[in-house]
């Protein structure tokens, strides 16, 4: 694609890298047949190719941003489905990233959105606010028929029947390795996870620690940025950045990391992407360093666990066939059917794709993918907040799909993903390393055990 910046435009290290990745489009449209927002809406707008010709007029310009961009570009997923797609290598992520960083600074949104964002900048990052939050929003679910903002009723209705307890897992500390030590890893708990689902994190250590790795939450470290980082507001990201750059540096210049583990991908997506975001900052070396680390925990698992280590799959089918719950149609050498969810942050902005599915058929689970699997189930961050129309829309689509594979559970890697799903279904959802701690000696998953009214009552498995 043909740019024409001025010398001065391209003196601005954001300007000159988005000039990079205009470039590189050459117009081709592959990208549209992958993009879940055309797909529904149908408008070129409304596709990468679209949103790329208006991020450029509105930087080649240096004009502030209008009604009808600004549009477009939030309802953009940052799925990054089209990334995976393109032939050409335009990194769309990061000219997006940059359109919504110039909107957020020149664009003046309604007076209800601005409050709507500043409220999820302010509590969603910080566990403690959010626990409230939710706390809150279960007491106003029976009035959410009242409201007349789709996006509150869609803040309302995202609240669990059940908020967990605060894990002490969490808090900064030590797990120590199950016998000889393989690696010392860095766990980061998050931020919203903590509020949402407190196994994840506990599934995490018991798996790691019983692979030989001792697991570290280093003081200092929390939320990693992504969901302040998509809606543009750069100085927030990037402090939420430094100071887990700086508490895992802590770490590594210490007694030293071999990996720095995440197991929501959307966090993962944004800790590798750190070296990049902070290329111009003064802590950019160390935010290499802490890319360079970053693994999803599928992938440290896949690295550490050679074959018959653990004896995954036999462990698996016999702990699965003595299993009270499960019928005796289930009690057979495949156990569960798993319809495995690949979470776009997961697939395409990672592009870890084997690695969970074929840790689970290791593990004795019968893996099973929906039509479509690339496609968003339009959780995306604080998308199902902020676009709740279009997102409940992908979602019906996606769990539609999942569900015809007739699962036994539905398993995902990212907190996000699961809880857009679990709103739209009554098959359980769970964490991928929630059932691969179950099949190498952890607890049954809890989400196994209880229906939808939170009764306990175990679920009717096919």
């Amino acid at each position: 694609m043909k740019t024409s910046f001025s010398p001065d435009q391209l003196k601005d290290p954001d300007i000159r890298r988005s000039n990079e990745i205009l470039r590189a489009c050459v117009h081709c449209g592959f990208c549209t047949a992958t993009c879940p927002t055309y797909q529904l809406l149908g408008d070129e707008l409304d596709s990468p190719r679209g949103r790329i010709y208006l991020i450029k007029d509105m930087l080649e310009n240096d004009r502030d941003p209008d009604e009808k961009t600004v549009k477009h570009i939030d309802r953009c997923l940052s799925c990054l489905a089209c990334m995976t797609t393109c032939p050409s290598g335009v990194h769309y992520m990061h000219l997006v990233d940059h359109a919504r960083a110039y909107i957020e600074e020149r664009y003046r949104r309604p007076a209800g959105e601005r409050l709507l964002r500043w409220m999820l900048a302010r509590i969603l990052p910080h566990p403690e606010r959010f626990r409230l939050a939710l706390r809150a929003a279960r007491l106003g679910r029976p009035f959410v028929g009242l409201l007349p903002d789709p996006r509150l009723r869609a803040m309302l209705e995202m609240a669990p029947r059940a908020i967990p307890p605060k894990s002490p897992n969490d808090m900064p500390q030590s797990f120590p390795a199950e016998g000889a030590r393989r690696r010392r890893v860095a766990l980061l708990t998050g931020c919203a996870q903590r509020a949402l689902d407190t196994d994840i994190n506990d599934a995490t250590i018991r798996l790691l620690t019983r692979l030989g790795c001792e697991v570290v939450v280093a003081s200092g470290a929390g939320c990693c940025g992504a969901l302040v980082h998509h809606m543009g507001r750069t100085a927030e990201s990037h402090d939420a950045a430094a100071r887990n750059i700086r508490a895992w540096n802590t770490e590594i210049d210490g007694q030293g990391l071999d990996a720095i583990v995440i197991n929501t991908s959307g966090c993962g997506t944004t800790v590798k992407d750190y070296g990049d975001m902070l290329r111009n900052n003064a802590l950019a070396d160390e935010a290499a360093r802490v890319s360079a680390l970053a693994r999803d925990v599928s992938e440290l698992v896949s690295e550490i666990c050679e074959p018959g280590m653990l004896r995954l799959a036999q462990e698996a089918r016999e702990r699965i066939a003595g299993t009270d719950a499960v019928p005796a149609q289930r009690q057979d050498h495949q156990g569960f059917v798993v319809a495995y969810h690949a979470a776009c942050s997961l697939q395409h902005g990672q592009q870890i794709k084997a690695a969970p599915k074929e840790l689970l058929k290791q593990a004795g689970f019968t893996v099973v993918e929906p039509v479509d699997s690339h496609l968003c189930c339009g959780s995306a961050g604080t998308y199902n907040l902020m676009q709740p129309e279009i997102s409940r829309q992908l979602r019906d689509r996606k769990v539609a799909t999942l569900e015809a594979r007739l699962p036994d559970v539905i398993a995902a890697g990212n907190i996000g993903c699961m809880m857009q799903i679990g709103a739209g279904t009554s098959v359980p959802v769970v964490h991928s390393v929630q059932l691969l701690d179950w099949a190498s000696g952890g607890p049954r998953p809890a989400a196994l055990d209880r229906d939808k009214s939170g009764s306990g009552k175990v679920p009717q498995l096919r």
